[in-house]
């Protein structure tokens, strides 16, 4: 008997939407949609938006895989189901990140649509003075002298630290991990209450910005040394072996080789540092105090901060003080843009893509390293009885 012809397997298209796919993703939405409206009207007493969203959620999720069926086999169902919630899922994220900033701008934009609200302070401005009287300029100048210092502060010793956790072993560094692991959740009022303590009861120092980017920096710093300790792991030790095998130094591997392979994710750790930082409130309250007027000194008198004065004047009743607080709350979002674009596009670089100044740099050295190999090569050739080397 001679076997029957089978019929050869089609390849399937990873990439992509075909029209049976909308097709399949339509006839589902309305399905659902119609099954779930006859329920909510006709056969059951529920109610409520929320419980609608979800009915109708997962009866779309039933008729798709029922129409995915009819000409899929199972692991493509699979596939396909999965693909559709993790995307609804990334959209619901979306939706709820969007409402958030859109909310934030809207109830704000009666208070940033005036000059004054980012050239002035709030010493002259009480809860009746209407919009155009007094801004958040005292704040932002305050946020961005507490975050500079703090990371000034955190940036080398969690690098530093994350480093030592990667390069060297023991029951030390094992001990230092575990701390760090457990800082990470340190609620930010102990941490404001831990430099209160120290600095302004123990040490006699007054109330300051300097105080305040203390205590973000208690907060900050473990959120950097995990992250950083976590990207510096993902580095191939094949990097680490081929520098040692050729002469370097372990210094000279972790400072050429270690850091520019790992320096977008560090970019990140950092990032992810000041978003801990630039947020927090409490510390801030504890250690800087309040104040309505600018400090521009950090180490002297009250200082306040964004995520200050918008707590301050959200609370308020006065319609105009919590549209103040709105608005300072979009210039937060705003700055904490900025400053996450400035860090990607000084550490955003992989590894082995130079500047055109490294690169003009790297062309200068090796001139220079030209002329130095060629100066030897003459003062060997005119020693007597030297022979000059045949290779480069």
């Amino acid at each position: 008997m001679t076997p029957e012809p089978t019929t050869p397997q089609q390849r399937r298209v990873l990439g992509g939407a075909r029209r049976t796919d909308l097709y399949a993703l339509l006839g589902a939405g309305a399905a659902a949609l119609g099954l779930t409206t006859l329920l909510y009207t006709q056969f059951t007493p529920f109610d409520g938006a929320l419980g609608f969203v979800v009915i109708a959620y997962l009866a779309f999720l039933g008729f798709y895989g029922l129409l995915v069926s009819l000409e899929e086999n199972g692991p493509a169902v699979r596939d396909r189901l999965a693909a559709v919630v993790v995307r609804s899922l990334g959209y619901l994220l979306f939706l709820a990140l969007f409402l958030v900033v859109a909310f934030i701008l809207w109830e704000g934009h009666r208070a940033y649509l005036h000059v004054n609200f980012f050239t002035t302070d709030m010493a002259k401005a009480g809860p009746l003075d209407p919009l155009t009287v007094g801004g958040i300029s005292h704040a932002a100048i305050g946020t961005l002298e507490q975050i500079g210092i703090a990371l000034l502060l955190t940036v080398p010793l969690g690098l530093g630290c994350a480093v030592f956790l990667g390069e060297t072993r023991g029951r030390f560094a094992k001990l230092v991990r575990t701390l760090t692991e457990a800082m990470t959740a340190l609620p930010s009022i102990v941490a404001g209450l831990f430099v209160y303590a120290m600095l302004i009861i123990g040490l006699g120092l007054h109330k300051s910005g300097f105080a305040a980017s203390v205590a973000l920096s208690v907060m900050m710093l473990p959120i950097i040394i995990r992250a950083a300790d976590v990207v510096l792991r993902l580095v191939p030790g094949t990097l680490r072996e081929a520098s040692l095998a050729l002469g370097a130094s372990q210094w000279r591997t972790v400072w050429h080789v270690v850091l520019p392979t790992a320096r977008s994710g560090l970019t990140t750790s950092v990032i992810l540092g000041t978003a801990r930082g630039v947020g927090e409130t409490s510390p801030v309250l504890l250690t800087a105090g309040m104040a309505f007027a600018v400090n521009a000194n950090p180490f002297d008198g009250p200082q306040v901060s964004l995520p200050l004065q918008t707590f301050s004047a959200v609370k308020s009743p006065m319609p105009d003080m919590i549209a103040r607080g709105f608005g300072t709350a979009a210039v937060l979002m705003f700055l904490v843009v900025v400053l996450f674009i400035v860090a990607r596009i000084v550490g955003g670089r992989p590894a082995g893509r130079l500047t055109r100044g490294q690169q003009r740099r790297r062309a200068r050295a090796s001139a220079r390293d030209v002329i130095r190999f060629n100066g030897r090569h003459q003062t060997i050739a005119v020693v007597p009885g030297s022979r000059a080397p045949s290779g480069p």
